[in-house]
């Protein structure tokens, strides 16, 4: 018989919307905002504002002796009301969850346990895991990969009711990185911008007047100077990183290269595998792991580079990555020098 996969975050809150409780939530990893998202509705939402006074209890792992604590809390009954709520914060700091096993003999069906275990995961394979498994819900809250998070934007953007460019979902995924609830923050700043305003499309420009990240300057106009073999833009784009590396590290820069330059290779390999049909286009982009509006760079670009090129300028990347850190480079050597470098060989 098949293992029954996780619940996901959107079942997770569609369950607690619906008032189905399970007695217990464990809810672990490193990606922060679901677990913020999950402990936050059960805190603010299960019970009305008299219930809270006498049946809402919120602990810290750093400030309690030890999971006994949290059992002790666990068994109490609640008071005029269906249920007690115990969030557990910072579950991390406490080393002895395998106690709660004793609990979870005969949890009380009235406790709503939450447990938030961020920057981390516990060992599924211990016995209370696989009955938190059983009896309730373990929730494992994942980073998401570089190449996800302009989707994941757009589709936060939608579930708020606005539209987003792709160019602007880009350069908010660019800029930074995969911390979802610095994303999010952002999202929504932008969001009272707009309703201020009166529009409802969050456009490149307004990302770069509101959040610091320019439209002109950024990697993905440095790596379409490259598709077009722009020299001047690609240039002017290096120059101005070289003037702020803080904002524009060399390791970002060449991890986008790396990663555009890599899937090029596959492209052209693919290219030579796939019939020229009408399903050529939605499974080149889905082999990429792209959105099919960035196909068309790849397409440009193949009429530019051949494969012996790509597999020439990725190794390029890949040795003034390790001069960027050290290797076999002189310490007077700045980085947007080495950048300047490996573009003027990427061109030529």
């Amino acid at each position: 018989m098949a293992k029954q996969a996780s619940p996901t975050f959107e079942q997770i809150m569609a369950s607690l919307k619906s008032k189905a409780y399970a007695p217990i939530y464990l809810l672990m990893g490193e990606e922060d905002y679901y677990i913020d998202r999950i402990s936050q509705y059960a805190e603010n939402n299960i019970l009305t504002e008299d219930e809270k006074a006498f049946n809402l209890t919120i602990l810290y792992g750093k400030d309690i002796a030890s999971v006994d604590d949290v059992i002790l809390a666990a068994k109490r009954f609640p008071m005029m009301s269906d249920y007690q709520v115990i969030i557990v914060k910072e579950a991390q700091n406490l080393k002895d969850w395998s106690r709660l096993e004793f609990y979870l003999k005969q949890p009380l069906k009235s406790t709503i346990l939450v447990i938030c275990y961020k920057h981390g995961k516990v060992d599924k394979r211990t016995k209370y895991v696989q009955n938190i498994e059983k009896q309730g819900v373990l929730f494992e809250s994942k980073r998401l990969y570089d190449n996800q998070v302009a989707g994941w934007i757009g589709n936060y953007c939608k579930e708020r009711g606005i539209a987003i460019d792709i160019k602007a979902a880009n350069m908010m995924a660019e800029f930074l990185g995969t911390d979802l609830s610095r994303i999010v923050n952002e999202i929504d700043k932008l969001i009272i911008i707009l309703k201020d305003k009166g529009a409802k499309s969050i456009t490149a420009e307004l990302v770069e007047q509101n959040i610091g990240i320019s439209k002109e300057y950024n990697n993905f106009e440095l790596i379409e100077s490259l598709v077009n073999r722009d020299i001047l833009k690609a240039n002017r784009i290096v120059d101005h990183f070289a003037k702020d590396p803080k904002d524009n590290p060399l390791v970002v820069t060449l991890a986008m290269l790396f990663n555009f330059y890599s899937n090029l290779l596959l492209y052209l390999y693919l290219l030579r595998k796939l019939p020229n049909d009408s399903n050529r286009n939605s499974v080149l982009a889905s082999e990429l792991k792209i959105n099919p509006y960035f196909l068309k760079d790849y397409v440009k670009a193949a009429q530019s580079y051949n494969s012996m090129q790509v597999v020439r300028i990725i190794g390029y990347i890949r040795q003034y990555d390790g001069m960027g850190k050290g290797y076999k480079s002189s310490s007077h050597v700045s980085q947007g020098d080495l950048l300047k470098e490996l573009i003027f060989k990427i061109l030529h």
